[in-house]
């Protein structure tokens, strides 16, 4: 919390839950949320899917809400298709 105070509480504690000290990766330098890219929903940044692709080999939107974030309980089915389409134009 003190070094991304931008987070917020909740935001904190679900990074640290699903993540541990491998947030810090994601999150570098982060000064904002806006450096972090896009917001999907319920804090889940552009920054921590691009760290999913790349370090935890994440494919689909299932993938990263339901097996990797657990975010699937929360996200609206628009919010799965962003993400979806996001992945899709990424690959």
């Amino acid at each position: 919390c003190a070094a991304y105070p931008f987070l917020g509480e909740t935001d904190a504690r679900r990074t640290a839950r699903a993540c541990g000290t491998r947030a810090f990766v994601w999150l570098g330098k982060a000064r904002s949320r806006q450096d972090l890219g896009r917001d999907f929903g319920w804090g889940l940044s552009e920054a921590e899917v691009d760290y999913l692709r790349r370090e935890e080999w994440a494919v689909t939107a299932d993938d990263i809400l339901w097996r990797r974030t657990k975010l699937g309980l929360r996200f609206s089915a628009e919010e799965r298709e962003a993400l979806a389409g996001f992945l899709a134009a990424a690959s």
